[in-house]
C-alpha cells in the first residue's frame, strides 16, 4: 500500500504506542493514512471537533475513545474522563454539549461491580456536564483481547450564534491564556500506575469545562481559537495553534502555573510539565484588547482561579513554539513526537 508521504510511516511499519500520544506521531498518522482515506474540507480542519450545518443549525459534533490504566484513580475514573473529555472538545468550539452516545468495550472477566461503579461514575458525569447519554452499545471480547473496559463516545451540541474559534482566526498580537496549572492529571495518574510517592497526593484535574468557556465567550464571542491541552499537553496544544495559523507563540516559562507537587515528581523523572496530560484545562489566543476582562472572568469562575497570562503570539518564527527561560534565555518547545506516559486518558 502507497502512504501520501512515504516519510516517516515507512520507517515505521507497524503501530507503536506512540502514535495514540497525541503529538508529532499521531499527526503524522492522520495525515498520511486517515485523512487521504476519509477525504472531505470538515475532516481537512483537524479540529478537537467539527462545526457543521445542519437544517440551518449550526452543530459541533465529537467523537473520543478513553482506554486510561487504571480504570479509577486520585480525581477521578475512566467513567468521568469519558464524558469530560468528550464535552470539553465540543467546549472548545464553544459549544454546550446536548446528547451523548457511550460504547462500552469489555474484557470477560472483569467484575461486573467494576462495570457498575464505571457506569455510576458516567452517569454523575453527564448530568453534571448537563449532558444526556441517549443512546450507546456494548461489546464484549475475549479474555486477554482488551484491559477490563475501554469507552467510546460521540457528543454533539450547538454553536452560538457569531462564535467561531479556530487556529486560523489567531493573530500576531494575541495574548496566550492558561485557565490553571498544568500536568497534574498526567502525574496523578502515574503516581497510581507506578506506585510512586510524590509526598502529597496529586488528584487528576477532570471536569467538564463547558461553564468556563460561556464565562469567557459572555465578555466577547471574539475569542479566536480554545484548546484542551490532553494528550501531549500544553506543548502539543501550542505547537498545533502555532503551525495552523501561521504565527509564532513566546511562552514565559516562569507565568506558566505548575503545582510545586507536579514540578518535584517531573523533576525526579525527567519530564517536562509542558509535555504532560491535562484533563480539565484550557488554553485560549485572545485579542490583546480583550485579554484582561476575559482573565477576569476566568479567575471568577472555579475552574480558572488560577489563569495566568503566559505568552503571546508573534510573526516572527511562524510556527514555532519558543519560551523564554527564567534565566533569560529561550528555547524552542517542540512538538512531542509520541508520549511520555501512555494511557492516561
Amino acid at each position: 500500500m502507497a502512504w501520501t508521504c512515504p516519510m516517516p510511516l515507512r520507517d515505521q511499519p507497524r503501530v507503536v504506542m506512540g502514535h495514540g500520544g497525541g503529538g508529532a506521531m499521531s499527526a503524522e498518522l492522520v495525515e498520511h493514512v486517515f485523512a487521504p482515506a476519509f477525504g472531505g474540507p470538515v475532516l481537512a480542519q483537524l479540529s478537537d471537533s467539527a462545526a457543521v450545518e445542519l437544517g440551518g443549525a449550526r452543530l459541533a459534533f465529537s467523537t473520543d475513545s478513553f482506554v486510561v490504566r487504571p480504570l479509577f484513580f486520585p480525581g477521578g475514573s475512566i467513567g468521568d474522563l469519558a464524558v469530560n473529555g468528550t464535552v470539553n472538545d465540543l467546549a472548545m468550539s464553544g459549544a454546550r454539549a446536548a446528547y451523548m452516545s457511550c460504547g462500552f468495550i469489555l474484557e470477560e472477566g472483569v467484575e461486573l461491580s467494576v462495570v457498575g461503579r464505571v457506569a455510576q461514575a458516567l452517569g454523575a458525569a453527564a448530568r453534571t456536564a448537563g449532558v444526556e447519554v441517549v443512546t450507546g452499545d456494548t461489546k464484549v471480547v475475549e479474555a486477554g483481547h482488551g484491559d477490563g473496559i475501554f469507552i467510546n463516545t460521540s457528543a454533539i451540541g450547538l454553536v452560538p450564534p457569531g462564535v467561531d474559534l479556530r487556529p486560523q482566526r489567531v493573530r500576531p498580537g494575541d495574548a496566550v491564556i492558561v485557565s490553571g496549572p498544568i500536568g497534574v492529571h498526567g502525574v496523578a495518574i502515574m503516581s497510581v500506575r507506578e506506585g510512586l510517592e510524590f509526598g502529597v497526593e496529586i488528584e487528576s484535574d477532570c471536569a467538564a469545562l463547558g461553564g468556563l468557556v460561556e464565562a469567557m465567550l459572555a465578555v466577547t464571542q471574539d475569542l479566536h481559537v480554545l484548546r484542551d491541552p490532553t494528550r501531549g499537553g500544553l506543548a502539543a496544544a501550542l505547537n498545533e495553534i502555532a503551525a495552523a495559523s501561521g504565527t509564532g507563540v513566546v511562552v514565559e516559562e516562569r507565568a506558566v502555573p505548575v503545582p510545586p507537587p507536579v514540578a518535584n515528581a517531573c523533576a525526579v523523572l525527567g519530564l517536562d510539565p509542558m509535555y504532560v496530560a491535562n484533563e480539565g484545562k484550557l488554553v485560549a489566543f485572545v485579542p490583546r484588547e480583550h485579554a484582561d476582562a476575559v482573565l477576569a472572568s476566568m479567575r471568577a469562575h472555579p475552574l480558572g482561579r488560577e489563569a495566568a497570562i503566559i505568552g503571546e503570539t508573534v510573526q516572527t518564527h511562524p510556527g514555532m513554539v519558543v519560551a523564554r527561560t527564567g534565566l533569560g534565555g529561550t528555547r524552542v518547545v517542540d512538538m512531542p513526537i509520541g508520549e511520555q506516559l501512555p494511557r492516561i486518558c
